[in-house]
């Protein structure tokens, strides 16, 4: 599979533990990242990975929790074009991330990327947001979204 370019994107990596995600966007052109992890040990590594790879002036990292803090991240959310998120696999988190982010003002041509456990069922629509494509890798899926279309009933 050919790795598409991301040259000149805004990225956030949501759940982004060693930044893994948003560090290989910006290694592909993106522009800049914006990571959160609101662990601290987490964040650290991130840091430390961002310094070492020459990335710190491209990213900013910020200690929120998810999805609670979404709201603060009303601007860079707004302004990015690709949304990566990772979130702890089980539970809800990926749900509650994806609701939050399907009535948040997203950028036009917007892509939000899930990565979830198979078992994690995620909707084919949140809000603004429809699937457009899902990839199955053993137990894992990666659900790709996109802003929906809307249909004219006339």
């Amino acid at each position: 599979m050919a790795l598409e370019p991301l040259t000149g994107l805004r990225v956030l990596d949501l759940f982004a533990g060693s930044g893994a995600l948003g560090i290989e966007a910006l290694s592909r052109g993106a522009t800049w990242a914006g990571f959160v992890e609101p662990d601290r040990s987490a964040r650290r590594v991130l840091e430390s990975n961002l310094e070492t790879l020459g990335l710190s002036d491209r990213a900013t990292v910020w200690a929120f929790h998810l999805p609670r803090d979404l709201k603060r991240l009303a601007d860079p959310i707004r302004e990015s074009e690709l949304i990566l998120l990772d979130p702890p696999y089980g539970g809800e988190i990926a749900l509650r991330t994806l609701a939050a982010l399907g009535i948040a003002q997203l950028a036009v041509g917007v892509r939000v990327v899930v990565e979830h456990h198979s078992r994690d069922v995620l909707p084919d629509r949140s809000g603004t947001l429809e699937r457009s494509r899902e990839r199955r890798y053993g137990e894992t899926r990666v659900s790709t979204y996109g802003i929906a279309k809307e249909r004219n009933s006339d």
